[in-house]
């Protein structure tokens, strides 16, 4: 049973505003965090980025081993063939040697925008005008730039070019054509407005035209590009892709949108896939491409100067013949290095053999159309299931269920990372989580603490401050409002206090009472009773609430006779001749903060406590300092303790079986207890059998024991038998005694 809470209670009160402060500020912060990422801010792709960054570290991919290798224009190839920009028949010849090498594609990782001015036709213009007189050989071979042309024109050659917003200068038609349903991807793929292009020559003369720059990044980390960019209008290949079709021979990409045939509409057109002769690659929607790094490390790399220089071809063709060579460079003077998850300084022609030899090994990393739903999905639950845990438990649970929801949503996310090769950004639900455990928890941490203050004031009196601390420590045990509760409830009240408070002038009367209160309340405390009430000279107290208390009748029993040490102190100090009674009895309660809206106060009612009052009330009749009732005593079964009586209590009909207790478990095993115990229990057979006179033997017999403790309920029941013997009982009598008071 549970019954309502007060209007009045300060718990109730707390509760609601607590519970009602969480939920609203809880749910506030999600829409916040659920409104941000809508938004799109770019923090949030920037720190996924860079845990996906911390992914590919940790599990890079496997490189293909493509047909991959790069003629690198380093350190030492500039040092050995002179300074850069070489002239243009060393870019010719090296591009012939390859061609002869059986290079399936040459593909350039840069730009001849300026004419050679190492040129012969320059030098000799130069003498005319100077008044000299030149004679050129018929047919000679007068400009490096024609000659690097034929050359680009002999060979399988992809020209490279920059697309950029930095200039509108015009670039020149692409070789590849684009096959596409639906969508011109033309009306949807970002433009830009210009490029750095070749000569003319060059760019005629080449059989491909791709694009090698790279978009910048927030922090310089390429990460992404286009495969496919749209650039003065028309639409061109990266660098890395023309050099793929030009080595299978294809004519054109084929470029997959959404609203195309198979392709699921997400809205607005958007690019899917792009695929070139035999291979297929998955794009975002704006065409950009992933780069999963391997880090290449048996990637080929001849020296430029090496290859030029060498005589041997058998070595360099197994490294060249039927394989795309990138021609780039790795001269720190020429400025062609970029940042990669793996190096803060990589030669950017490698990026582009990543990218092909990733195609190549077909394993790509693909953030599914979901992916954002899914993100938001997990943002909401994780930040539906800390505000529960709040809800329902205390700051170190919730704190540990945030880290729990965080260490498991970057779990998922590398599980789809190292699993399907997915990216799945965990960014917002982690912020989810986060954000309302960081705003909520301190508040909510404030309203504990002025509820520990509050269970602090309103139980200091009752409780002992250990237990105090536990229930300002666990306030969800505490049901303030009513629950039924089994507990052993004891009362106490001061024999003959009416005579003494006749007796005695106030201040002296006021003395006495605190003198007995206060060391039985610190006996009740230390027990870890819950002190309900002081009633005049007479005590209520009960144990197993608000907190459960291990053992309690059993600890209720030492403190009833702790209480009698404390009386017989109190009189040896002051002289006084106090006398206590005590009754105990276990059972089943209505406790809580019972009162009015106005006025209240923590305690218990109902059927078992009347049964407590009632056994003590008896303490009078037999003449005893503590009975327990049967259910206390069995409960408590080791301590000393000897059957009473049967008694019909006032407002009962059933009989309650009530116990003296006379000592703790050390006195119940010793010999003069077991003796006396055997005694007893032949005289109550007796008696209730109705043989007096066997009765009567008995209990001269006991008597002899001399117990102190029990004069006044052996006088009483030799009144009883010789009561008993002028008027016999009749046959119905059963032994039980009807008590006719209260």
């Amino acid at each position: 049973m549970r019954s309502t809470l007060l209007p009045g209670s300060p718990r109730r009160r707390g509760n609601g505003r607590r519970g009602g402060f969480l939920w609203v500020s809880g749910l506030a912060v999600l829409a916040a965090v659920i409104g941000l990422a809508a938004a799109g801010p770019p923090f949030v792709g920037q720190l996924g980025d860079l845990i996906f960054d911390a992914y590919q570290r940790i599990q890079p991919r496997k490189a293909a081993n493509a047909p991959v290798t790069i003629v690198d224009i380093d350190e030492a190839s500039i040092a050995k063939i002179g300074q850069w920009p070489w002239p243009r028949t060393e870019i010719a010849e090296l591009v012939d040697r390859l061609g002869s090498l059986g290079a399936a594609a040459i593909a350039f990782d840069m730009v001849f925008p300026e004419a050679d001015r190492t040129s012969p036709s320059r030098a000799i213009a130069a003498l005319e005008r100077a008044g000299a007189t030149v004679a050129v050989p018929a047919g000679a071979n007068l400009d490096n730039d024609a000659a690097l042309g034929r050359a680009f024109a002999r060979n399988p050659v992809v020209a490279g070019i920059a697309i950029s917003n930095e200039t509108q200068a015009h670039l020149p038609p692409p070789k590849a054509g684009f096959a596409f349903g639906g969508a011109d991807p033309k009306s949807y793929l970002p433009s830009f407005r210009g490029g750095v292009s070749n000569l003319q020559v060059l760019d005629e003369s080449a059989a491909g035209l791709g694009f090698f720059s790279f978009p910048l990044s927030g922090d310089g980390v390429v990460r992404s590009l286009p495969l496919v960019a749209n650039a003065g209008g028309q639409l061109y290949p990266a660098l890395s892709v023309e050099a793929l079709r030009l080595a299978q021979g294809a004519g054109s990409f084929v470029v997959r949108s959404t609203g195309a045939s198979g392709e699921a509409g997400t809205g607005r057109p958007a690019m899917t896939a792009l695929k070139v002769g035999a291979l297929a690659m998955p794009t975002g929607p704006d065409g950009q491409f992933r780069v999963y790094y391997s880090g290449l490390p048996d990637l080929k790399t001849i020296p430029a100067a090496a290859l030029l220089a060498s005589g041997e071809t058998a070595p360099l063709r197994s490294s060249v013949e039927g394989h795309i060579v990138l021609i780039g460079t790795s001269a720190v003077g020429l400025r062609d290095l970029v940042a990669t998850p793996f190096q803060q300084a990589v030669p950017g022609v490698r990026v582009h053999a990543e990218i092909i030899d990733q195609i190549l090994g077909q394993e790509f990393l693909v953030r599914p159309d979901w992916a954002y739903g899914a993100e938001i999905l997990f943002a909401v639950m994780f930040g539906l299931i800390i505000l529960i845990v709040e809800w329902r438990t205390g700051a170190l649970v919730s704190g540990s269920a945030a880290l729990a929801l965080v260490a498991l949503t970057l779990g998922i996310s590398w599980l789809a990372f190292s699993h399907g090769h997915l990216l799945i950004n965990p960014i917002i639900p982690v912020g989810s989580v986060l954000a309302i455990f960081a705003v909520t928890m301190p508040v909510l941490l404030l309203m504990a603490d002025r509820e520990k203050r509050f269970i602090r004031g309103a139980f200091a009196h009752y409780l002992s401050p250990t237990l105090v601390e536990r229930l300002a420590d666990n306030a969800t045990a505490l049901q303030l409002g009513g629950e039924t509760r089994e507990l052993t409830i004891l009362f106490s009240d001061i024999r003959g206090f009416t005579s003494l408070s006749e007796n005695l002038d106030p201040d002296a009367l006021t003395r006495l009472l605190n003198d007995f209160l206060t060391p039985a309340t610190d006996v009740l405390l230390k027990s870890e009773a819950t002190i309900d009430k002081y009633i005049g000279d007479a005590i209520m107290a009960f144990w197993n609430a608000p907190l459960d208390i291990a053992d309690h009748p059993r600890k209720a029993c030492l403190a009833a006779l702790r209480m009698l040490e404390a009386v017989d102190a109190v009189n040896s100090k002051a002289g006084a001749a106090i006398r206590v009674g005590i009754g105990l009895h276990t059972g089943p309660c209505c406790v809580g903060n019972l009162g009015s809206a106005q006025r209240f106060s923590y305690s218990a009612i109902g059927d078992s406590v009347n049964v407590a009052s009632r056994v003590e009330s008896l303490t009078k009749q037999y003449g005893v300092s503590i009975l327990v009732t049967e259910e206390t005593r069995s409960a408590a079964a080791e301590l000393a303790f000897l059957e009473a009586d049967r008694v019909r209590v006032v407002g009962r009909q059933e009989p309650v079986a009530v116990h003296v207790l006379v000592g703790d478990a050390e006195y119940a095993g010793t010999p003069a207890f077991a003796g006396l115990l055997a005694l007893h229990r032949q005289f109550l057979a007796c008696y209730r059998r109705a043989e007096i006179d066997e009765a009567q033997a008995a209990l001269a017999e006991a008597r002899r024991g001399k117990t102190p403790a029990l004069d006044g309920l052996y006088n009483l029941y030799a009144q009883r038998l010789a009561a008993m013997k002028l008027m016999p009982p009749d046959k119905e009598w059963d032994g039980v005694f009807a008590a006719e008071k209260k």
